[in-house]
């Protein structure tokens, strides 16, 4: 058992949509919000904000904490102790990346291992049950209360 620690990013715009991510990896789908994990010597801001340009070639700010998983949540992927932070970031430079309209729309993307495709919902529409995890289902609330 050991701890895998994970750093996600609340992006919304100014028409106020939020963007998330539909992935499939292992043959597992899932829709989440843009992040991923820390590398070993990392901290959180550095780590969310390499993923979000590993990912999307987005150059973001953090605008502030968010959530940060307060209960005991197994990986789905392995044998690790999950711990998730979210923040709400905002984009610093123009956004570029490819977006899809459609859930899981990896119709134009090559079929590998791990694939990861972005869309943005308009934040009155976005629902807890729409995304996958409970970490981001309780981030997606705590940042709901935030902006109500």
């Amino acid at each position: 058992m050991y701890f895998n620690v994970r750093v996600y990013g609340l992006l919304t715009t100014d028409t106020k949509e939020i963007l998330i991510s539909d992935e499939k990896a292992l043959n597992v789908s899932f829709t989440k919000f843009p992040g991923g994990g820390l590398e070993y010597g990392e901290g959180l801001i550095d780590a969310l904000k390499r993923e979000f340009m590993e990912e999307c070639q987005l150059e973001i700010d953090i605008v502030r904490h968010i959530y940060t998983t307060d209960f005991y949540e197994k990986s789905s992927f392995n044998d690790s102790q999950i711990i998730s932070i979210y923040y709400q970031v905002q984009a610093k430079s123009p956004i570029l990346f490819d977006i899809k309209t459609s859930p899981f729309d990896f119709s134009k993307e090559k079929q590998q291992e791990k694939m990861e495709v972005f869309r943005f919902m308009p934040v009155d529409s976005l629902r807890e049950a729409d995304l996958t995890f409970k970490t981001d289902k309780m981030a997606w609330h705590q940042f709901r209360e935030l902006i109500l």
